[in-house]
Order: structure tokens, then sequence, then C-alpha cells
């Protein structure tokens, strides 16, 4: 099976966002063994779309769509695919009345040109969209197969991965398992360094993905059963989870947050954060976590050094250290988890940018994390990423740090 995919919107043409989509499809394309030979974008116009379409129409077996299934005007993917095989749209009923009981349920009255979200061609049926109003389309006619769901990447990653790739699975051979690794600790070149002796295997396959709070590996599996497929999936995770060892934090659908909060329920531990550098980030992402009111108590945003000794950091360790100090951030941890009352405490300071401070460079980022056995210290690399990027590096780290704590990866000292 040949297969393509088509990226709709203007914005991808202004540069104004980049068409991770596309990436994450062709990976995914490439995992189930479906050759992929063309990737294009195109503006929100009808003619030009259609256009393409035709084209990729005499060339692939399979096109995969994504963007354009908005009410707006410009959303404009259900009309060309209407134009290109020449069938007329109408309205579901049954279409109709989901979207209805969103909108009721959110309630907000529909608008009206939300109903062009409610139809359908006859050769098409409707994805599912458990996130989002504009549910997708599923094409085929004359032995092709046409896929088109939102542009929206979390709405199209669930799409995806729970609707199209099963359907797709009678096509390709057999049915498809897949199991998904999140690593923390790593870049995506070093976990693919690791992985080099299992990359090119065929079935099961392994790809990796850069994400903003983890690399993802991902395992794929082919059989005509289930249990041959999980099989497949388990003996490689197996030498996968020896390659990379406790840079594994967890599986699909887990995040860092999760993982420790989990952890400290399971222990019944409580946490308190002191941060500078973050800004509050630190204490956002830990109720990222549905359950986290149940061990997180609290958070101390200071920049300022009164703050922090008014908080419980000593006088003399900031006079002595600095603000920017591995020092004053084992204060931080220590002195937060004094103020709450927790068993542990993360204390983060650093410098985020644009300009150093205290003659250190940006990008230079001190982690404490404190608990009844002791304190564990980590330290940012000092280069100069973006002042978003270091603030979530600096998170992220102290989240995994607290983890390797939890599991008895690292020792306290």
């Amino acid at each position: 099976m040949r297969a393509e995919i088509l990226s709709c919107g203007t914005e991808l043409l202004l540069g104004h966002i980049s068409d991770t989509n596309a990436t994450y499809l062709a990976q995914s394309l490439a995992a189930q063994g479906i050759d992929i030979y063309h990737v294009s974008q195109v503006g929100d116009n009808q003619g030009r779309v259609v256009k393409l379409l035709q084209q990729a129409w005499q060339r692939s077996e399979l096109i995969i769509m994504t963007g354009g299934l908005g009410p707006t005007e410009d959303d404009l993917t259900r009309e060309a695919i209407s134009e290109l095989l020449g069938e007329e749209m109408v309205v579901v009923p049954e279409l109709e009345a989901q979207l209805q009981a969103r909108y009721t349920h959110l309630t907000q009255s529909m608008p009206q040109r939300n109903i062009k979200q409610a139809t359908l061609i006859p050769s098409a049926q409707s994805i599912r969209n458990p996130v989002g109003s504009a549910p997708g389309w599923w094409v085929e006619k004359d032995d092709h197969i046409l896929v088109a769901m939102p542009g929206v990447p979390h709405e199209m990653y669930q799409m995806w991965e729970n609707e199209v790739v099963p359907r797709l699975a009678k096509y390709t051979g057999g049915l498809i398992f897949t199991h998904l690794l999140r690593v923390y600790g790593l870049g995506e070149s070093a976990v693919e360094e690791r992985l080099d002796s299992l990359l090119h295997s065929l079935n099961p396959t392994i790809a990796t993905y850069a994400k903003s709070d983890a690399v993802d590996v991902r395992i794929t599996a082919k059989a005509e059963h289930t249990e041959d497929a999980i099989q497949l999936v388990s003996s490689m995770e197996e030498q996968v989870r020896v390659l990379l060892g406790d840079y594994i934090f967890g599986i699909e659908g887990d995040t860092l947050a999760s993982v420790i909060g989990k952890l400290l329920q399971e222990r019944q531990q409580t946490l308190g954060v002191m941060e500078s550098l973050t800004g509050g980030m630190l204490a956002s992402t830990i109720t990222d976590f549905q359950g986290s009111s149940n061990h997180f108590i609290g958070g101390i945003v200071t920049y300022s050094t009164d703050l922090k000794v008014q908080m419980g950091v000593p006088k003399e360790t900031v006079e002595r250290y600095g603000v920017i100090s591995e020092e004053t951030a084992r204060a931080m941890a220590h002195a937060v988890r004094e103020r709450l009352g927790t068993d542990f405490g993360i204390g983060v300071t650093g410098v985020a940018g644009p300009d150093k401070q205290e003659e250190k460079p940006v990008g230079t980022i001190y982690i404490a994390v404190e608990g009844p056995e002791g304190t564990l210290v980590g330290m940012g690399p000092g280069w100069h990423a973006g002042r978003a990027d270091n603030k979530r590096y600096a998170v992220l780290t102290a989240l995994d740090l607290l983890r390797r704590y939890l599991q008895g990866i690292l020792t306290p000292q």
C-alpha cells in the first residue's frame, strides 16, 4: 500500500505553525510497513486542495489528510473531497444530534455554521472524535482509502491511534499491536544510538519520537492473532528496557508528574516546592496530574532574596554562595519542607535568560530534592537555550530527580 500525507491550512504555508502532524503520521505509517512517497502542504483554497487530491488519487492507494474540518468558511476539506469524488454532502441526523449534545453539555448554543461538521458523502463513514467537535472522514472508493482528520494535534493523535490504525490493520496484512515507552534524560539521537542493534527489525518495528516532555519509543508488531502480536512486542520491550534502563519512566499516557504522583500516593507521602527560576511552572506541572491534591501540599514562588529568607532560607547561605548555587537550592528544598511540613521538598534556582546572573551563564540550573533519607542535587548544563526551554528543562529534570529518589535509583546524601 502506497500512502501520502496532505496537510491543509494556510497557517502552515505562512510558517505560523509547524507541521508536526505530518511528522507523526509519517513515522507511524513507516512503523506499520506502509510506504510513503509524498508529503504535501496546501492552503485553504478548495481548488488547490482538489488539484492536489487528484494527483494523490492517481499515485497512492491511501491518502491521509489533516486540517480543514472546522466549522468556518475556510475549512474546506469536506468540500474538496466531495468535489474530487463527485458526491454530494448531506447532513447525517445522528452526527447532528451528537454535535448538539456536545454544545448542550458545554451549556452553549450551537452556531448554525457548525452543522457542516455533521455531514458525510455516500462513500464516507464518520470517525469518532472524543475530544473535539469535528468527526473525521473515512472514505473508501475504487480501491482507494482517504482519511481526513482534524488538524488540532491532540485530536488527531487520539483519532489516529484509537480509530484509524485499527481499521487500517486489515488492509496491511494482519493485526497491529503497539506499545509505547517514555524516556527522560536522553535526547532522541542518544536513544537511537543505544537502540541501534534493534532499529532494523522489520517485525516488530521500533521508532523514536522527540516530544516536549520526553522521547517516546514506539514498538509495533504485526500478526494474524492478538496474542502473537503482543508476544512480539513484549519480547522487544524486554530488550529495549535492558538498553535504556532507568531512563524509561513510564508507558503511553504517563507523564513525569503522574508517575511521581502515583509513587507519592502509594507511599502516603507529601510534596512541597520552592522555585525561582521556573516561576510557578513546577507547581503547575505537578497539578496537571488529576490526583495531585492528595500529595501536593503547595508551592512557594520567590525571586527576591528577602522573600527567600522570610520563607526559611538562611541569609548567610545566599550571601556566601549567591542565589544561583547548589547550596541555595538545598536550602530552598529544606525550607519548603519545613515550612509546609511535607515529606519531600524541591528547591529550584538558576538562570532562565536572556542575561547571565551572578556571572553564571544562561541555562545554569540547580535543583535539590530533600526527603527523609537525605538530599539529591541535580544541575543544568549551562547552555543558552531560550528562556521557555530552560524553564521547561528545569521542571522536567526536577520531577525526574524526585522520581529517581522515590524509586531508589539514586541514593540521597
